[in-house]
Protein backbone atom coordinates (compact mmCIF):
# COMPACT_ATOMS: atom_id res chain seq x y z
CA UNK A 1 0.00 0.00 0.00
CA UNK A 2 1.15 3.58 -0.87
CA UNK A 3 1.84 5.86 1.77
CA UNK A 4 -1.30 8.27 2.75
CA UNK A 5 -0.62 11.82 1.55
CA UNK A 6 -1.11 14.46 3.75
CA UNK A 7 1.17 17.59 2.50
CA UNK A 8 1.52 19.53 -0.64
CA UNK A 9 4.16 21.89 -1.86
CA UNK A 10 3.47 24.80 -4.25
CA UNK A 11 6.40 25.57 -6.33
CA UNK A 12 6.15 29.16 -7.87
CA UNK A 13 9.15 30.34 -10.45
CA UNK A 14 8.49 34.46 -10.64
CA UNK A 15 10.28 36.51 -13.40
CA UNK A 16 9.30 39.82 -13.56
CA UNK A 17 6.15 39.72 -12.20
CA UNK A 18 5.45 42.61 -10.18
CA UNK A 19 1.91 43.26 -11.21
CA UNK A 20 0.44 39.78 -10.54
CA UNK A 21 2.57 38.04 -7.70
CA UNK A 22 1.15 39.45 -4.45
CA UNK A 23 -2.56 38.69 -6.02
CA UNK A 24 -1.32 35.35 -6.98
CA UNK A 25 0.71 34.31 -3.81
CA UNK A 26 -3.00 35.31 -1.70
CA UNK A 27 -4.46 33.31 -4.05
CA UNK A 28 -2.60 30.11 -3.64
CA UNK A 29 -2.69 30.53 0.18
CA UNK A 30 -6.75 30.94 0.37
CA UNK A 31 -7.29 27.82 -1.27
CA UNK A 32 -8.64 24.95 1.64
CA UNK A 33 -6.52 21.45 0.46
CA UNK A 34 -7.59 19.89 3.79
CA UNK A 35 -3.44 19.29 3.29
CA UNK A 36 -0.29 20.94 4.94
CA UNK A 37 0.56 23.60 2.19
CA UNK A 38 3.75 25.03 1.66
CA UNK A 39 4.30 27.46 -1.03
CA UNK A 40 7.65 27.85 -2.56
CA UNK A 41 8.35 31.14 -4.18
CA UNK A 42 11.60 31.43 -5.98
CA UNK A 43 12.33 34.88 -7.66
CA UNK A 44 14.73 34.24 -10.49
CA UNK A 45 16.77 37.57 -11.05
CA UNK A 46 13.39 40.41 -11.62
CA UNK A 47 14.55 43.42 -11.98
CA UNK A 48 11.29 44.95 -12.28
CA UNK A 49 10.28 45.39 -8.53
CA UNK A 50 8.73 41.91 -7.96
CA UNK A 51 11.85 41.41 -5.45
CA UNK A 52 10.99 43.76 -3.55
CA UNK A 53 7.14 43.00 -3.71
CA UNK A 54 8.40 39.28 -2.41
CA UNK A 55 10.92 40.57 0.34
CA UNK A 56 7.87 42.14 2.56
CA UNK A 57 5.26 39.57 1.94
CA UNK A 58 4.18 37.64 5.22
CA UNK A 59 1.59 34.80 4.21
CA UNK A 60 1.34 31.99 6.05
CA UNK A 61 3.03 28.68 4.59
CA UNK A 62 4.91 30.99 2.33
CA UNK A 63 8.55 30.51 1.52
CA UNK A 64 10.50 33.18 -0.80
CA UNK A 65 13.64 32.34 -2.30
CA UNK A 66 16.37 34.16 -4.50
CA UNK A 67 18.20 32.74 -6.87
CA UNK A 68 21.37 34.65 -7.67
CA UNK A 69 21.40 34.59 -11.26
CA UNK A 70 18.46 33.75 -13.58
CA UNK A 71 18.40 30.11 -14.79
CA UNK A 72 14.82 29.69 -16.40
CA UNK A 73 11.32 28.79 -15.78
CA UNK A 74 12.48 24.71 -15.64
CA UNK A 75 15.65 25.66 -13.35
CA UNK A 76 13.84 27.19 -11.01
CA UNK A 77 11.38 24.13 -10.71
CA UNK A 78 14.34 21.75 -10.23
CA UNK A 79 16.10 23.99 -7.75
CA UNK A 80 12.65 23.95 -5.91
CA UNK A 81 12.83 20.17 -5.65
CA UNK A 82 15.55 19.94 -3.25
CA UNK A 83 13.49 22.54 -0.92
CA UNK A 84 10.02 21.15 -1.47
CA UNK A 85 8.98 18.86 1.49
CA UNK A 86 5.47 17.68 0.37
CA UNK A 87 3.82 14.61 -0.23
CA UNK A 88 2.55 16.34 -3.49
CA UNK A 89 4.16 19.03 -5.92
CA UNK A 90 2.02 21.08 -7.59
CA UNK A 91 3.87 23.52 -10.25
CA UNK A 92 2.05 27.02 -10.24
CA UNK A 93 3.09 30.15 -12.95
CA UNK A 94 2.64 33.86 -11.34
CA UNK A 95 0.88 35.44 -14.00
CA UNK A 96 -2.86 35.01 -13.03
CA UNK A 97 -3.29 32.87 -16.08
CA UNK A 98 -4.24 29.78 -14.18
CA UNK A 99 -6.83 29.64 -10.99
CA UNK A 100 -5.60 28.15 -7.57
CA UNK A 101 -9.07 26.83 -6.55
CA UNK A 102 -8.61 24.22 -9.71
CA UNK A 103 -5.77 22.19 -6.81
CA UNK A 104 -8.88 20.55 -5.90
CA UNK A 105 -10.34 18.45 -8.66
CA UNK A 106 -6.63 17.88 -9.47
CA UNK A 107 -5.72 16.51 -6.33
CA UNK A 108 -8.67 13.79 -6.11
CA UNK A 109 -6.98 11.24 -8.71
CA UNK A 110 -3.99 11.33 -6.54
CA UNK A 111 -5.64 11.13 -2.73
CA UNK A 112 -7.50 8.11 -4.22
CA UNK A 113 -4.51 6.27 -5.72
CA UNK A 114 -5.81 6.12 -9.56
CA UNK A 115 -2.33 8.37 -10.82
CA UNK A 116 1.17 9.34 -9.96
CA UNK A 117 0.73 12.47 -11.87
CA UNK A 118 -2.44 14.77 -12.75
CA UNK A 119 -2.15 17.41 -16.00
CA UNK A 120 -4.69 20.33 -15.55
CA UNK A 121 -6.05 20.37 -19.36
CA UNK A 122 -7.14 23.63 -20.62
CA UNK A 123 -8.33 22.04 -23.61
CA UNK A 124 -10.73 19.93 -21.58
CA UNK A 125 -11.34 22.99 -19.51
CA UNK A 126 -11.90 27.03 -20.74
CA UNK A 127 -9.46 28.69 -22.49
CA UNK A 128 -9.38 32.32 -22.73
CA UNK A 129 -7.41 34.60 -24.31
CA UNK A 130 -4.78 32.10 -25.97
CA UNK A 131 -4.02 32.90 -29.50
CA UNK A 132 -4.31 30.57 -32.31
CA UNK A 133 -0.78 30.15 -33.08
CA UNK A 134 -0.26 29.19 -29.50
CA UNK A 135 -3.06 26.73 -29.35
CA UNK A 136 -1.79 24.87 -32.79
CA UNK A 137 1.01 24.37 -31.59
CA UNK A 138 0.86 23.21 -28.19
CA UNK A 139 -1.93 20.90 -29.95
CA UNK A 140 1.10 19.58 -31.99
CA UNK A 141 3.43 19.23 -29.58
CA UNK A 142 0.97 17.22 -27.24
CA UNK A 143 0.38 15.32 -29.72
CA UNK A 144 3.46 14.16 -30.35
CA UNK A 145 4.13 13.48 -26.78
CA UNK A 146 1.23 10.61 -27.09
CA UNK A 147 2.83 9.51 -30.44
CA UNK A 148 5.93 8.79 -28.88
CA UNK A 149 5.50 7.99 -25.00
CA UNK A 150 1.82 6.89 -25.21
CA UNK A 151 0.66 9.34 -22.47
CA UNK A 152 -2.98 9.99 -22.40
CA UNK A 153 -2.96 13.99 -21.98
CA UNK A 154 -4.38 17.10 -23.97
CA UNK A 155 -2.16 19.55 -22.93
CA UNK A 156 1.39 18.79 -22.85
CA UNK A 157 2.09 22.52 -22.06
CA UNK A 158 0.30 22.83 -19.13
CA UNK A 159 1.40 25.02 -16.58
CA UNK A 160 -0.50 23.01 -14.28
CA UNK A 161 1.62 19.72 -13.14
CA UNK A 162 0.73 17.82 -9.82
CA UNK A 163 2.36 14.77 -8.85
CA UNK A 164 3.67 12.54 -6.28
CA UNK A 165 7.17 13.71 -4.79
CA UNK A 166 8.31 10.55 -4.83
CA UNK A 167 7.99 9.96 -8.49
CA UNK A 168 10.82 12.24 -9.15
CA UNK A 169 13.32 10.69 -7.08
CA UNK A 170 16.50 10.91 -8.03
CA UNK A 171 15.27 12.19 -11.81
CA UNK A 172 17.67 13.95 -14.17
CA UNK A 173 16.10 16.72 -15.99
CA UNK A 174 18.82 18.87 -18.09
CA UNK A 175 16.42 21.67 -20.38
CA UNK A 176 16.07 24.58 -18.11
CA UNK A 177 13.71 26.93 -20.12
CA UNK A 178 9.70 25.60 -21.47
CA UNK A 179 11.14 22.55 -23.00
CA UNK A 180 11.55 21.35 -19.05
CA UNK A 181 7.77 20.60 -19.89
CA UNK A 182 8.78 18.10 -22.37
CA UNK A 183 11.78 16.41 -20.95
CA UNK A 184 9.77 16.22 -17.75
CA UNK A 185 6.77 14.60 -19.52
CA UNK A 186 8.76 12.26 -21.28
CA UNK A 187 11.16 10.98 -18.19
CA UNK A 188 8.06 10.16 -15.80
CA UNK A 189 6.61 8.19 -19.07
CA UNK A 190 9.62 6.36 -19.18
CA UNK A 191 9.57 5.51 -15.54
CA UNK A 192 5.88 4.33 -16.01
CA UNK A 193 4.15 6.69 -14.39
CA UNK A 194 0.65 7.14 -14.20
CA UNK A 195 -1.18 9.76 -16.06
CA UNK A 196 -4.53 11.34 -15.30
CA UNK A 197 -5.88 14.27 -16.45
CA UNK A 198 -9.08 17.07 -15.20
CA UNK A 199 -10.16 20.22 -16.87
CA UNK A 200 -9.00 23.76 -15.56
CA UNK A 201 -9.27 27.14 -16.44
CA UNK A 202 -7.06 29.49 -18.31
CA UNK A 203 -7.29 33.07 -18.97
CA UNK A 204 -4.00 34.14 -21.59
CA UNK A 205 -2.62 37.20 -21.39
CA UNK A 206 -0.17 39.21 -24.29
CA UNK A 207 3.13 39.23 -24.62
CA UNK A 208 2.59 43.27 -23.69
CA UNK A 209 1.43 42.08 -20.96
CA UNK A 210 4.30 39.91 -19.79
CA UNK A 211 3.68 36.60 -21.77
CA UNK A 212 7.13 34.65 -21.73
CA UNK A 213 6.66 31.76 -24.45
CA UNK A 214 8.04 32.29 -27.74
CA UNK A 215 7.50 30.72 -31.62
CA UNK A 216 11.59 29.24 -30.50
CA UNK A 217 10.29 27.56 -27.67
CA UNK A 218 7.92 25.03 -29.83
CA UNK A 219 11.13 23.93 -31.36
CA UNK A 220 13.14 23.33 -28.02
CA UNK A 221 10.36 21.38 -27.15
CA UNK A 222 10.34 19.28 -30.04
CA UNK A 223 13.85 18.66 -29.96
CA UNK A 224 13.48 17.37 -26.19
CA UNK A 225 10.70 15.05 -27.13
CA UNK A 226 12.64 13.29 -30.26
CA UNK A 227 16.34 13.40 -27.78
CA UNK A 228 14.60 11.62 -25.29
CA UNK A 229 13.34 9.22 -27.25
CA UNK A 230 16.49 8.37 -28.80
CA UNK A 231 18.00 8.12 -25.05
CA UNK A 232 17.49 6.81 -21.71
CA UNK A 233 17.12 9.01 -18.58
CA UNK A 234 21.02 10.25 -17.28
CA UNK A 235 21.33 9.36 -14.04
CA UNK A 236 23.84 11.36 -11.20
Amino acid sequence: MRAPLGSLSVLVPIFNERATIERLLNAVVAVHTGLTVEVLACDDGSTDGTRDILSRLSLPGLKVIFMDENVGRGGVIKHLWSVATGDIIVHQDADLEYDPRDYMPMLEPLLADRADVVYGSRFKGSIEGMRFLNRVGNLFMTASARALYGVNVSDLMTCYKMYRSSLIQGIHIDANGFDFEAEFTARLAQRGARFAEVPVSFSGRTFEEGKKIRAFDAVRVMRELIRCKMTSEARG
